[in-house]
């Protein structure tokens, strides 16, 4: 069976709405569906997860912002990608996560890189001796950009 392109793509659209926490109607339109698209590509996602040091017993929450590097004790974290659902649907964060370990006497490792599910940690965990790292929320945000309008004095 043959899928029409203007409803095959509206289909791209709309699940890539849902899987980034943004519940809308297909526009009837293919370039207003890219340009819906575009907007939520440009959204600054923040990705906020739990690590917790197994020797100290000392938990901390970490907001990361996706492309952005932070080191949690001999851990380099990055996060690719976050996705949160909507609240009409069943609650699922998920984000890809890169984890390299960098012990100071030894070369650096990479010990995780996939995908993390808020809801069942346990299907793919991060494995390290001393550390625990899970996703638990993943927040987007609107670029800041200046506004031209706002800029000029009356």
């Amino acid at each position: 069976m043959r899928v029409p392109g203007r409803f095959a793509a509206g289909l791209v659209g709309v699940s890539l709405l849902t899987m980034s926490g943004v519940s809308a109607v297909r526009a009837e339109d293919p370039v207003e569906d890219m340009a819906i698209l575009e907007r939520l590509d440009a959204l600054r996602r923040i990705a906020v997860l739990r690590a917790v040091d197994k020797i100290t017993a000392k938990r901390t929450d970490i907001e990361i912002e996706t492309g952005e590097v932070v080191e949690y004790g001999t851990l380099e974290i990055v996060v690719q990608t976050c996705h949160k659902r909507p609240p009409e649907e069943t609650p699922e964060v998920t984000a890809y996560l890169e984890v390299t370990d960098i012990p100071p006497q030894d070369e650096a490792r990479q010990i995780f890189s996939g995908w993390m599910f808020a809801s069942s940690p346990a299907v793919s965990a991060l494995e390290h001796a001393v550390y625990d790292v899970w996703v638990i929320d993943c927040k987007a945000f609107a670029p800041v950009t200046s506004d031209p309008k706002a800029e000029k004095s009356p």
